[in-house]
């Protein structure tokens, strides 16, 4: 097992997760729920990770977590016209009300 990707952010967990899990990757999520043990232990420590169940896709996962950053920082954020909702730039279409990103 290896460790492929760390945030704090546990939505960019979930996000990179899924994108693993779509392509056929067997990983898991890591100190998914260690957020409590906070004050306890170091808050790096509690950090949720993404492992990998098997070394060998470490190149694969690498690319399309590197893939998925990019394009995260390509892109600024936007407001829906429809809801006035704001979106991250990674969002094709509104997390509100459902309307499709239109620049």
């Amino acid at each position: 097992m290896i460790k492929v990707f760390c945030s704090e952010n546990r939505l960019r967990i979930q996000q990179v997760k899924d994108l693993l899990d779509g392509y056929g990757i067997p990983c898991f999520i890591k100190n998914e729920y260690s957020i409590g043990g906070i004050g306890e232990i170091s808050p790096f420590d509690a950090w949720p990770e993404i492992w990998l169940t098997d070394n060998e896709w470490f190149n694969r996962a690498s690319q399309l977590i590197a893939e998925f950053e990019a394009a995260e920082k390509e892109g600024s954020p936007w407001v829906c016209r429809q809801c006035q909702e704001h979106n991250e730039a990674s969002f094709e279409i509104c997390w509100q009300c459902g309307t499709e990103f239109n620049p």
